[in-house]
């Protein structure tokens, strides 16, 4: 029996299918370009869950109402399923996951690919991913990491120890509307709590500045106001990649069926000389997204 995992809504749909096409065309490169062969790929899933998804919105019973089961099967597959399924494959994978349940069910959706080179780690992505980045060769490695995260685990040392490699493509769910946004309080500033967890995040504390505007009374007493939108906010975290990656590609938005934006779907590249190829992709998948 499957365990059920129910998340997401048709944005999800979006960000698996920007994924699935970006690694056919990443492995595509690397088995016909004969020097890219030198290279051992891997693909790593930091929040892999169960490998799949059981559609639970209304919204998206009603997209797929008239699929086939075959059509529907495909629909519910999760990063770590489409990833494993590729054709040829990458040659290793690795799969983070926290959850023991989630785990268990992993590997016996894994057990349904005994060709595939793949490793389960359980634990905390924060913590695991680091280890396994500095035991890597990357002189002879290159990686695509998809951090998938339900809310703000994803802290800014993590992104900085992936681009260290300058080897990793990196595909990052931000949680705009559903953790960063919830966090900035409006009339007064975010408790020291709050601030501190933003700081993690974003790996600086000019966060306050960009988002924040102070002004002083007649008594010289501070009044604080929050002075961003969300595009806003996407920008300064598509700068703070900028600052670390060659190569950085213009964040795509998923939003909710009201419309509001609920996550930011980014791409960075790790390598400076395959950057340009990379980016030239990774833009062409974002702005096609249905």
């Amino acid at each position: 029996m499957t365990l059920p995992h129910n998340f997401g809504g048709p944005w999800t749909q979006k960000k698996l299918e920007a994924l699935r096409k970006y690694l056919q065309a990443y492995i595509q490169i690397f088995t016909k370009n004969e020097k890219a062969k030198y290279f051992t790929t891997v693909y790593v899933d930091a929040f892999a869950g169960i490998g799949y998804r059981t559609i639970t919105d209304k919204d998206e019973q009603s997209l797929f109402k008239d699929l086939q089961e075959e059509d529907n099967q495909q629909f519910l597959k999760g990063s770590a399923r489409i990833a494993l399924e590729l054709d040829p494959p990458f040659q290793r994978y690795v799969f983070i996951e926290k959850d023991p349940h989630h785990v268990t069910e992993l590997q016996r959706q894994c057990a349904h690919f005994p060709d595939r080179n793949l490793k389960i780690l359980p634990g905390d992505a924060g913590k695991i991913l680091p280890q396994w980045i500095e035991q890597t060769d990357w002189r002879k490695t290159r990686a695509v990491v998809f951090l998938d995260p339900y809310g703000m685990q994803v802290e800014w040392s993590l992104i900085e120890a992936i681009a260290s490699t300058q080897a990793i493509d990196l595909w990052l769910l931000f949680p705009l509307g559903m953790a960063v946004n919830r966090l900035l309080t409006r009339d007064r500033p975010p408790p020291r709590e709050w601030q501190q967890k933003l700081d993690r995040f974003f790996g600086t504390s000019d966060w306050f500045e960009r988002f924040y505007k102070v002004q002083f009374d007649l008594f010289g007493d501070a009044h604080v106001s929050k002075q961003v939108s969300w595009r806003e906010i996407s920008e300064f975290f598509n700068e703070r990649l900028q600052g670390l990656f060659p190569a950085v590609a213009k964040p795509r938005v998923l939003a909710n069926s009201l419309g509001n934006p609920l996550y930011l779907l980014c791409f960075a590249a790790g390598n400076q000389k395959g950057g340009r190829i990379a980016l030239k992709i990774a833009n062409h998948i974002l702005e096609h997204l249905n």
